[in-house]
């Protein structure tokens, strides 16, 4: 049975249209315009116990609105949802003991206290009993390595560490559902690396569901084997980051350093997307043309001084379906202009 299943969900929020002028304003008082705003429309999905999902999408898309009807925040117009078991908004209380939040803007930690004394109130607000207690904070004090600024007030912690005192705080009371928002938005490349690390354990010592939702393309790439983009309301891929790579990063580039003026007329399923000097890049669609075959014909007409092949990287294969759209991605992979 699927820890979450979403089912047909939509979400509409009816927005006062604002009038002009003061009988503008007079009119709205007694007979209210409203404009209906489609945030979420008809999505599906499931999560399974111990999944550790990227939820991504662009500004506006309605993650965010999806999280809160998950966690119980919002109720849906229409469809059902259940984590657990339960009906979120239903159930918030049960639902709220069940599973944890980090965001990586705020923060559920006491801003003057000492790291240990917000986890002791934690542990209050979750009535969670004594040996539970003790055997929760001593191990995870080891996997987030938190014990030596435990008894630090959070306002003088860098920001990687308020996001492992953050992740403390949520895994205190044995969710088993993590939702995160941007875990590793204002850090440096070490610190990024050290959370992801410490997500990918967290879900492997634990056990936990996590349901990732980031602009930082690296996040999901190194943590997440599935992926669900959502835009404009509506699910346009649910299904594993190798497979978005095989069916939607297609194009290659073949970067070539040539000893003199290149020669490139006459060249078949390639063409050029930048040049500087005697360095060109040359794309190419993987399912067109080899890239052997690419390389033979160039060298038959130039004396080549280096090449390499960059594949696509999963972040610019997404901006481009954020852009175009999953179907227009298809047609352009299909009508790539010939040299």
């Amino acid at each position: 049975m699927a820890i979450i299943s979403v089912r047909d969900l939509n979400k509409e929020f009816h927005i006062t249209r604002k009038n002009h002028g003061f009988m503008g304003v007079v009119r709205g008082l007694f007979s209210p315009q409203y404009e209906v705003k489609q945030a979420v429309s008809g999505i599906s999905f499931d999560v399974e116990q111990g999944e550790m999902i990227g939820f991504i999408g662009p500004n506006g898309a309605g993650k965010s609105t999806t999280i809160k009807m998950l966690t119980g925040i919002l109720v849906p117009t229409s469809g059902e949802i259940t984590v657990n078991g339960r009906i979120p908004s239903k159930h918030r209380e049960e639902n709220a003991f069940s599973i944890g939040v980090v965001f990586g803007q705020r923060t559920q930690l006491w801003w003057d206290l000492p790291l240990i004394e917000s986890i002791d109130l934690l542990k209050d607000v979750y009535r969670i009993p004594q040996d539970v207690y003790k055997r929760n904070v001593s191990f995870l004090t080891e996997l987030l390595d938190v014990g030596h600024f435990m008894h630090t007030p959070v306002r003088q912690l860098s920001l990687g560490q308020r996001m492992r005192g953050d992740l403390l705080a949520a895994l205190l009371h044995d969710p088993s559902i993590l939702f995160l928002d941007e875990p590793t938005i204002g850090l440096d490349a070490i610190a990024k690396e050290s959370i992801r690390g410490l997500l990918a354990s967290i879900n492997r010592e634990r056990k936990v569901s996590v349901m990732l939702t980031t602009h930082d393309m690296a996040d999901i790439e190194k943590t997440c084997k599935r992926m669900i983009i959502i835009d404009k309301g509506q699910l346009v891929y649910d299904g594993g980051i190798d497979e978005i790579k095989r069916r939607y990063g297609k194009s290659r580039k073949l970067i070539v350093d040539f000893k003199e003026e290149p020669q490139l007329t006459g060249l078949t399923s390639a063409y050029v997307l930048w040049r500087e000097g005697l360095r060109v890049a040359i794309g190419f669609d993987k399912d067109t043309i080899s890239a052997s075959e690419l390389i033979s014909q160039v060298s038959k007409r130039n004396e080549l001084a280096d090449l390499t092949i960059e594949e696509p990287e999963i972040e610019a294969i997404i901006s481009e379906i954020y852009e175009n759209g999953i179907e227009q991605r298809r047609s352009d992979l299909r009508e790539k202009v010939v040299l």
